[in-house]
């Protein structure tokens, strides 16, 4: 979807409308780490997959930290306005993510097994050359060419970066056309999921970015990747109306998750996304492919 994101001229041309949705909402750095951490934690309980979900809290808790520790100074940005200002294929991005990087290293090493702390060796000696096209890799979405074990701490150091890009442009939007509704209209990454909301936006439907954390109102009842209307269909695991399902497109073959705010307010995008991950195994095998990106699960690396 082009959403242009508004320059402070604009902003004070424009006719604010109380009832107005919001075109893109913008995250709390904090409050977004803090509630994704604790959720992870509580779907790890008697979860198959504890182990991996624990060890993603552990990563966005040294998200947190970092971002407590060496928060993004004022930036030179080229464009803070227009449709993707930061575009995370062109922007020319500062070397501090390879800083956040470290200390993400640093905070996790103590609790890594033998395996992690293997690839979080192999990352502490690459060369700033090497992370930087590692990274332009991953950001090309390039995922093959980068292996999923480094791509995990590579991301989580990108994504803090951008998150807190995203707070020094304008927050105001809006809707300019129907255009690339699968991106996001602030960096250009695809989404996790889509949320379905409560409270001031009640049943809107917005995607959350996988890089900058943003979150983008697309109508429902449409594809969030082709934009089509008439082979949507909605599944899940359990029950009918469950809190996570999947919509699938049966015009272009893909599907994205929608999660329910109001079955429980604390469902979270990339938390239940990667808790329910065997939804993703049911809807592969019946031929459909993921259109969507979680930071803690990568394409594998082609051999």
């Amino acid at each position: 979807m082009s959403i242009k994101i508004l320059s402070e001229a604009e902003i004070k041309e424009q006719k604010k409308n109380a009832y107005e949705t919001p075109a893109v909402l913008f995250a709390n750095p904090k409050n977004l780490y803090q509630r994704r951490a604790k959720r992870l934690r509580d779907l790890a309980q008697d979860h198959p997959l504890a182990d991996y979900l624990l060890f993603a809290a552990d990563v966005v808790e040294s998200q947190l930290a970092t971002l407590e520790k060496n928060p993004l100074s004022k930036q030179e940005i080229e464009n803070t306005s227009g449709i993707e200002p930061l575009n995370a294929k062109t922007l020319k991005r500062n070397g501090i993510w390879r800083e956040y990087l470290i200390e993400i290293l640093h905070e996790i090493k103590p609790k890594a097994n033998e395996q992690m702390a293997a690839t979080i060796e192999s990352l502490e000696k690459a060369s700033s050359a090497e992370l930087e096209e590692m990274a332009s890799q991953l950001l090309a979405e390039e995922f093959n060419l980068v292996s999923s074990d480094k791509a995990v701490f590579l991301w989580a150091a990108l994504s803090l970066y951008w998150l807190q890009l995203t707070q020094q442009i304008p927050h105001a939007s809006r809707l300019e056309n129907t255009e690339n509704i699968h991106y996001c209209p602030v960096c250009g990454s695809v989404p996790v999921a889509s949320m379905i909301h409560i409270g001031t936006s009640q049943g809107l439907r917005y995607l959350h970015c996988s890089l900058c954390e943003s979150e983008w109102n697309l109508v429902r009842a449409q594809c969030t990747n082709c934009n089509g209307h008439d082979k949507l269909e909605m599944w899940s695991l359990n029950e009918e109306l469950a809190l996570i399902r999947a919509e699938t497109c049966g015009s272009c073959e893909s599907y994205l998750k929608m999660m329910f705010q109001e079955k429980d307010p604390n469902v979270e995008a990339v938390a239940d996304d990667l808790a329910s991950i065997f939804l993703d195994v049911e809807m592969e095998e019946k031929g459909f492919a993921r259109s969507g990106l979680n930071p803690f699960i990568f394409p594998a690396q082609d051999a």
